[in-house]
């Protein structure tokens, strides 16, 4: 399951994806009206699906299941950058333009939390000797 072992590879993964999710939802908040339905919806639910893939991946029993639910995971945040990006341009981001870093940061755990799998002796694939 889940693990909340303070420093394991998916509890800071998810801590720091739910930390963009929660800016996110903030910084969208002061889109243009228009932009409510559009670029801001899609920043949310980008947003939102990352650790959110992560937590599913974690319920999941087996290993290929929480790499698949981690790939997930790091193609929501490709897109998430990339909108970021997007919405960096065209002005609406405005003092949030940290956001894009820690995207970047998030993508960084993500794609360790995978590499992990490949690095971890004796753990049957899992991170942390097998322990969610």
């Amino acid at each position: 399951m889940w693990s909340r072992h303070e420093g394991s590879p998916q509890l800071v993964a998810f801590a720091k994806a739910r930390e963009l999710a929660l800016k996110v939802y903030r910084a969208t908040a002061g889109f243009p009206s228009e932009e409510r339905f559009g670029l801001a919806s899609q920043l949310r639910r980008s947003a939102v699906s990352v650790p959110s893939n992560l937590v599913e991946g974690c319920a999941r029993r087996s290993e290929q299941d929480f790499l698949r639910f981690v790939d997930i995971a790091l193609g929501s945040e490709g897109e998430l950058e990339f909108q970021l990006d997007l919405a960096q341009q065209l002005g609406f981001l405005g003092e949030n333009g940290d956001l894009i870093g820690l995207s970047q940061e998030v993508a960084r755990l993500v794609t360790g939390l995978a590499v992990s799998f490949d690095k971890t002796p004796g753990s049957a694939g899992r991170p942390n000797g097998g322990r969610h």
